[in-house]
């Protein structure tokens, strides 16, 4: 029988452990997503000097809370990232994208010295992609160029209707890709010219995660 009585309640309780673990004061990376969001609102008990969002979205839920909001070329490096994931492994790998804004999160993230990811079970996985598509952000002029060289590389890409980036570009979920080596697919589907870049994190996976589970919260380290 699970400790939680719906998703949502997991996600909070993600969110108020995590809280926790992150530094006081200082200024602090913030992913984008709905676990994110139950995080956002617990913010103000950590006395931020300031945060950087990795979205629009994100950048406005922290100002109606009067966190001052930065920009990362002001920053030279943070001491933490907090984000969800649309699926995590066991060597903390991620696929994230789910909400479009995997580019600014993956650059938020490379300058944070410690990834915190905050889940609840369900998106704990044993191999990524199974179930959950790849996000491919693609500069729009190159959605059939680089379509076609996903279907070489095994996937089904499908255009994300109506869906335009905070960057302006467009997104190709791809599904049926066989991710046995994310380090290796990340950086051959970034080489792919018109990619800005994809939702595998991988090259930089998280440092710990924090997870929901029916029986409480659980800190997991790469395996």
């Amino acid at each position: 029988m699970s400790l939680y009585s719906s998703q949502d309640a997991k996600k909070q309780a993600a969110a108020e452990a995590a809280v926790t673990q992150l530094p006081k004061g200082g200024i602090l990376g913030v992913g984008t997503g709905s676990t994110v969001n139950f995080l956002i609102d617990l913010l103000p008990q950590l006395q931020l000097e300031a945060a950087v969002a990795s979205s629009k979205a994100t950048e406005e839920r922290l100002k109606k809370l009067g966190i001052e909001v930065v920009e990362l070329n002001h920053v030279g490096s943070l001491d933490a990232y907090v984000d969800g994931a649309d699926e995590i492994d066991r060597h903390l790998h991620m696929i994230k994208g789910g909400g479009a804004a995997l580019t600014r999160e993956k650059i938020v993230a490379s300058v944070a010295r410690e990834f915190v990811c905050i889940v609840d079970d369900s998106k704990w996985v044993t191999q990524l992609g199974r179930e959950f598509p790849l996000p491919v952000e693609v500069i729009p002029m190159a959605r059939s160029a680089v379509a076609r060289k996903l279907v070489s590389l095994g996937g089904d890409p499908a255009y994300r209707e109506g869906v335009v980036t905070d960057n302006g570009n467009v997104i190709l979920d791809v599904y049926n890709l066989n991710i046995l080596n994310p380090i290796e697919l990340e950086q051959t589907i970034n080489n792919i010219p018109g990619v800005v870049t994809n939702g595998i994190f991988a090259l930089r996976p998280a440092n710990i995660a924090i997870v929901a589970t029916d029986h409480g919260i659980e800190v997991r380290h790469a395996e």
